[in-house]
């Protein structure tokens, strides 16, 4: 990997912020990036993980950063877009100490930057980043978990995916192939078998989740990791980590409609998109269809109500198909479509203001 120059990145992309810290007493290391907040604070969870290089780490928070813009000028939220990576095994570095130095630095920050759980944290992890900021947010005994409404807003997704290729968002009979089970797959599949789904396949890495589903749903069939792209269904869900889609996967899919709540799932988002559009293949773009979760968290800022947030949620299935029409009007991508939709948003605010800096 050619070294990236992070200033002319920043220049290119539209970057505000990139922060490196580093704490002595607990050896956390990471990175948070704010890329946008023109909309509001910068909104992003964050995850911990076993980073081959520190320039991987980068690269990866870089691009969570500002798909989580567009995630939230989608979703209608008053959000930027940001992320932090912390670079080391979660199953070494977690501690009581590790989180509440991570949220000094947090608290740095100023209210510019809002953090949450995400890959490898929890709601506990959190609990103990919210002793030293209140600028964090899914904290038990408010909106907690947000990964069954992620999953949530990951079914109406894929009701307007089978809307849009069958002319009918029945989920019922549907065959499904869904890639993770851990957390957001696993609810997503929860939410497909009590919608009376036909067959469902899976894949997992982790021997626990395959045995909890397994246990729960034995109809669920699984499948090795390398098989779940070439199966003969309605639906692939890609709940995984990102670039699952790419040169060697998807000429495999055979699947018409791809919708899952995988994040940045598209290695080379202009390149695959398009590979996905001259196959046919309705994909429908991460940042729109896994809003659920940010959409969750932003309801806990607002005044946290659950059924709110499970039918704000569920607007992801109209906004869904006001991408899918702006795509076919434009001859674009889906996901050149969702930037569209998302950007024209961000300009209009931007019009009457620039950045968000709290008072």
């Amino acid at each position: 990997m050619a070294q990236i120059a992070i200033f002319d990145h920043m220049q290119q992309h539209q970057f505000e912020q990139v922060v490196h810290f580093f704490d002595r007493s607990t050896g956390l290391k990471g990175i948070t990036v704010i890329h946008n907040t023109t909309l509001g604070p910068a909104l992003g969870g964050t995850r911990i993980w076993n980073y081959a290089t520190e320039e991987e780490a980068l690269v990866d928070c870089l691009r969570l950063a500002r798909g989580m813009t567009y995630k939230s000028a989608a979703a209608g939220l008053n959000l930027g877009g940001g992320k932090t990576v912390l670079i080391g095994d979660a199953a070494q570095v977690k501690s009581e100490a590790y989180f509440r130095a991570f949220g000094r630095f947090v608290q740095s920050l100023n209210g510019r930057y809002i953090t949450a759980e995400d890959v490898n944290t929890s709601t506990k992890d959190m609990s103990y980043v919210a002793m030293e900021t209140d600028h964090v947010v899914g904290l038990e005994g408010k909106s907690g978990n947000p990964s069954p409404v992620t999953a949530k807003g990951v079914y109406h997704g894929i009701r307007a995916g089978l809307f849009k290729k069958y002319g009918s968002a029945d989920v019922q009979g549907r065959s499904f192939a869904v890639q993770g089970a851990g957390q957001t797959g696993y609810y997503l599949i929860n939410y497909l078998v009590e919608a009376g789904a036909g067959d469902i396949f899976f894949t997992e890495i982790n021997p626990k989740h395959i045995s909890r589903m397994r246990l729960e749903h034995p109809q669920v069939r699984y499948v090795e990791p390398d098989e779940i792209f070439g199966l003969d269904v309605d639906v692939l869900a890609p709940c995984a980590l990102g670039g699952a889609l790419n040169d060697e996967t998807i000429p495999q899919i055979k699947a018409p409609v791809i919708a899952g709540s995988a994040n940045n799932v598209l290695l080379d988002e202009e390149a695959h998109s398009l590979m996905l559009m001259n196959r046919g293949i309705i994909y429908c773009p991460d940042f729109v269809i896994n809003a659920g979760g940010i959409i969750n968290v932003y309801h806990e800022l607002i005044g946290y109500n659950k059924d709110r947030a499970m039918a704000d949620a569920a607007r992801i299935y109209d906004r869904l198909l006001d991408i899918f029409a702006i795509a076919e009007k434009e001859g674009i991508s889906t996901y050149a479509a969702a930037r569209v939709f998302a950007e024209q948003r961000i300009q209009s605010i931007r019009n009457l203001r620039d950045n968000y800096i709290p008072r």
